[in-house]
């Protein structure tokens, strides 16, 4: 952990230093050079969202001479801080890090999320996919002893997400639906709250990006029961797939993005757009990937066009299968 502190302490301190270049500006044709541009977080502070955030951060600011602040505003599912971004003037100066809870699970799990995924946005690159870990109170030795404990005391067990149709919401509907179990869900704001009432012992588990629970999982505060992937992690060697586990096919699909307000100028889309690429390919952004579960995925806007498009699709009879009636 002191590596991590210390790299993050050396980042904010390059972000906040000013330096000539940021001083004329470099960025591309109609850049709002000289003024500091917000990358908008739906999500509250501690997520794996802010890790992500950092590795184009410190790209951006190279890139651009410009000064990129986290904005958190998180709040209903996520939607909160996308619509923020979708009614931004499309300046560049208001940016969404994005995940796939905004785009392609919200609008499904609200009558009116306040944006269309699609129109009122412009694309600007997918950045990686999510590790996923199913995180417990420390008391419970394995995910059996759960299900076991469920189906004795229905509705007893508690369990936490960041709202109502996210993915840690899908993942859970999914493990009741398979095991026959009742477990009572509360939602909270982002990951980084659930889980210190995991730690608290006021919930039970959740399952979560792997970043905002690795300190916890790696020290013993937080015991790892299994992972919906295909593979092991390489973070976790000795924790299970939910395959392994009796539960096949049970995966997740979880990304990342950038996006900007629909009606981003082109100049100023393009540039972001190579800003991404070069900041997945810096050595401490690979560092930082493989240290906190981040998966690469294909980059640009038309990768992240299509990957809307196909989990919109993918989400609609999900949703209603799961039972979720929008809001």
């Amino acid at each position: 952990m002191p590596i991590i502190i210390l790299r993050r302490a050396l980042l904010g301190a390059t972000i906040a230093v000013p330096s000539l270049a940021r001083a004329q500006g470099r960025g591309p044709e109609g850049w709002p050079n000289g003024r500091s541009v917000s990358l908008v977080i739906a999500f509250t502070p501690g997520g794996g969202t802010d890790v992500v955030a950092r590795i184009v951060q410190e790209q951006f600011t190279e890139s651009f001479g410009s000064n990129f602040v986290m904005e958190h505003r998180p709040g209903a599912s996520t939607t909160l801080g996308t619509r923020y971004v979708a009614r931004a003037k499309p300046d560049g100066l208001t940016l969404l890090v994005g995940s796939n809870s905004a785009f392609a699970q919200a609008p499904y799990a609200f009558k009116s999320p306040g944006y269309d995924p699609q129109a009122d946005f412009t694309p600007i690159s997918l950045l990686y996919a999510s590790a996923y870990v199913l995180a417990a109170n420390p008391r419970w030795e394995s995910l059996a002893q759960v299900i076991a404990a469920a189906k004795q005391a229905p509705g007893k067990l508690a369990y936490g997400t960041w709202g109502v149709g996210s993915t840690a919401h899908l993942l859970m509907l999914e493990l009741c639906e398979r095991t026959g179990v009742e477990m009572l869900h509360v939602p909270y704001g982002g990951p980084a709250p659930a889980l210190t009432e995991i730690l608290a012992g006021r919930l039970d588990l959740m399952f979560t990006t792997f970043a905002p629970a690795r300190g916890h999982v790696l020290d013993g505060r937080l015991r790892a029961l299994g992972v919906p992937h295909e593979a092991r992690l390489a973070m976790l060697p000795a924790v299970p797939t939910m395959g392994e586990l009796g539960y096949p096919e049970f995966l997740v699909s979880a990304w990342w993005c950038v996006a900007g307000p629909a009606g981003l100028p082109a100049p100023i889309t393009a540039a972001l757009e190579q800003a991404v690429r070069d900041a997945v390919a810096r050595p401490n952004a690979r560092m930082m990937a493989e240290e906190f579960g981040l998966l690469p995925l294909p980059l640009g806007s038309a990768a992240m066009q299509d990957r809307i498009a196909r989990d919109l699709a993918l989400n609609g009879p999900l949703m209603k299968k799961a039972g979720i009636v929008p809001e």
